[in-house]
């Protein structure tokens, strides 16, 4: 039977509204030690944000102060279900070139599933296991 992405997924996951401003959204990855973070309007999930669009499309634009985050967030989403086959996320990473999935379940996100949970899953012993495992450095 095909392995599940329940199976493999990091759970928990961290929302700000689209509100929030780029300050606030990066100051949550910083207290969660994590690198992205969803965006809801009104209850629904619209986009996410990750630390590299904070960096580009802000801090690059020299515009951090009253940038929100529902601004500059993607917000062509692609997302799994907890029930989907680990293939799937392999294959949506790999035609629409991301590194990170959220995982939806009617409707609200449960968690991510990331090129490092599936490198550990599939191979403990590549260079990217080794380094998706690692303590963070920070």
């Amino acid at each position: 039977m095909a392995q599940k992405i329940e199976e493999i997924m990091s759970t928990g996951v961290a929302t700000c509204p689209h509100t929030a401003t780029v300050v606030e959204a990066a100051q949550r990855m910083r207290d969660e030690d994590i690198g992205d973070v969803l965006v809801e309007r009104d209850g629904d999930l619209c986009g996410v944000i990750t630390d590299r669009d904070i960096v580009v499309r802000a801090v690059a634009q020299g515009d951090v102060g009253t940038t929100t985050i529902g601004e500059i967030c993607s917000r062509d989403l692609t997302t799994v279900k907890p029930s989907d086959d680990v293939e799937t996320a392999v294959r949506l990473m790999r035609e629409k070139a991301i590194r990170r999935l959220p995982v939806v379940d009617n409707g609200r996100p449960v968690g991510f599933v990331s090129l490092g949970d599936l490198a550990m899953e599939r191979d403990e012993q590549s260079a990217l296991a080794d380094i998706s495992e690692a303590a963070p450095n920070n």
